[in-house]
């Protein structure tokens, strides 16, 4: 008891994927209470070790901590170390009054950590003070209310917190071991922090954003009239609050009415998608409609290759190598070309979507597990409640990429072909590869698949499941739960 007298006391806010010090309610709880604050961000190795992280995600939180850096006399607390180790220590070192934080829909993982940490501030009668992330409700067993609550949500005000005051108690751990190139800036991405989005917000409603319902599904326009917010919300740089509100204030603005209602649309679909991962989460590792448990998958020999090819944007259909290699280097995608990169593995492919789902969170730089799950078992058509959609790339192309300008930017081994041949290489002649000097095999892959068989063969197959009782009994299930 005397050594615990003769620790300092303080409330530690726990920073997760809510990186800015505006429309932060844990901060202004911590504020409130009037004691020395612990502002702690942990790099946790048990994260930096998952396949559904990569260096961009690191390097984006790690520009993000810097920013805040730079608004505060004392900086962040930045560790390196399991979340639990870490409050360990600190429990030793100081009185902790408290813990504040936002709950985080996460991965299953951060929810055994999150259950480990609970019970070791309850071992030390320490209370965890969790704030609502956005409109997503924990629990939430049904939507009968859930549509009021978004608004209500959204229409509140803002909570402004004044860095100048805050009183930070700054704690040195060590981090050296962790890389030194999430220093280095990479202009090819999006660089993290709140006034990056804001910077990014004001310019979409500056100019970008009017031509935004007429861009949204073509893979080069939607890289400068859509929003570009999904990683800072991804990472929390701004609250979808904020932006939301933000919207609101231009509602009115001549000839944007189309472009702003399809945007307010897909904010509401952000908290519908979360809401049904923080409500089902088992969705990380089995389909959500239990009828699909034993869908065959192709598990040949073959299907590894097929599905490096697929990663690496070699599949010989030059949308889906264009969108990938897009992915890889940039980190951005419009979602269109998202759901194709889907359809196309577990369609065309019929490569088990579990085999992909990490592998695009990790080029994803707004990877979110909330939208992430929901969203790619949406499109590998096993939730048994949303359209069953066989994306045509070829189709896709010549629709969205007429002018062949983002095949090119990205194929450019292809850039010199005309649009008859560069949306359908495979049907090159000799004379035309002399011509044009692409070699099918050589500078630019043979097709994997023949996506006429394929798009027969799953059509009869996802068609033929999704009739089946136990698939409409548990679409039943689906619906009563996550639907609104």
């Amino acid at each position: 008891m005397k050594a615990n007298m003769q620790k300092k006391r303080v409330n530690i806010v726990w920073l997760k994927r809510d990186l800015r010090f505006s429309d932060h309610e844990p901060l202004a709880l911590a504020d409130k209470a009037e004691l020395p604050i612990i502002l702690l961000y942990i790099f946790e190795p048990m994260l930096l070790d998952d396949p559904h992280y990569s260096e961009r995600h690191w390097r984006f939180v790690t520009e993000s901590l810097m920013e805040m850096n730079a608004q505060l006399t004392r900086k962040i607390s930045v560790a390196h170390a399991e979340a639990c180790s870490t409050f360990k220590y600190l429990l030793e070192v100081y009185k902790v009054e408290g813990v504040y934080s936002h709950q985080e829909t996460g991965l299953a993982n951060t929810f055994t950590r999150d259950r480990n940490v609970a019970a070791l501030l309850k071992e030390n009668r320490i209370p965890w003070h969790e704030s609502q992330t956005g409109a997503v409700i924990r629990p939430c067993n049904d939507r009968s209310e859930w549509d009021a609550r978004w608004k209500s949500h959204m229409r509140a005000q803002l909570i402004h917190n004044n860095t100048e005051r805050l009183n930070i108690e700054l704690v040195d751990f060590d981090t050296s071991s962790l890389p030194r190139t999430w220093l280095l800036s990479d202009s090819s991405m999006q660089k993290g922090g709140s006034c990056q989005a804001l910077l990014v917000l004001e310019d979409f409603f500056d100019k970008r954003g009017k031509a935004y319902q007429k861009s949204i599904s073509k893979p080069q326009e939607s890289r400068i009239s859509c929003s570009r917010m999904s990683p800072y919300l991804a990472w929390g740089n701004i609250s979808l609050r904020q932006m939301y509100q933000q919207l609101s204030q231009h509602s009115s603005r001549p000839g944007w009415r189309r472009s702003l209602t399809a945007l307010l649309s897909r904010l509401h679909w952000h908290c519908h998608f979360v809401q049904k991962f923080e409500s089902e989460s088992s969705m990380q590792f089995k389909h959500i409609n239990r009828g699909y448990q034993s869908l065959p998958y192709r598990d040949d020999s073959s299907s590894a290759k097929d599905l490096n090819a697929w990663k690496e944007g070699v599949t010989g259909y030059p949308l889906v190598d264009a969108s990938m290699r897009c992915l890889i280097k940039t980190g951005y995608l419009n979602f269109r070309m998202r759901a194709m990169l889907v359809s196309f593995l577990t369609h065309h492919l019929q490569i088990d979507w579990r085999r992909g789902v990490e592998h695009l969170a990790s080029v994803f730089l707004d990877f979110d597990p909330g939208i992430h799950y929901p969203q790619f078992q949406m499109q590998a058509g096993v939730t048994g409640i949303n359209t069953i959609r066989i994306y045509n790339p070829t189709k896709q192309a010549k629709e969205h990429d007429s002018d062949g300008e983002f095949i090119r930017a990205w194929c450019q081994e292809l850039a010199e072909l005309p649009n008859t041949l560069l949306f359908e290489p495979w049907l090159l002649t000799p004379m035309e590869e002399l011509m044009y000097g692409v070699t099918l095999g050589v500078d630019y892959p043979v097709r994997i698949v023949d996506i006429k068989d394929t798009y027969k063969e799953t059509s009869k197959r996802l068609w033929a499941w999704r009739d089946r009782s136990d698939v409409k009994r548990e679409a039943e299930r689906i619906l009563e739960r996550h639907v609104r």
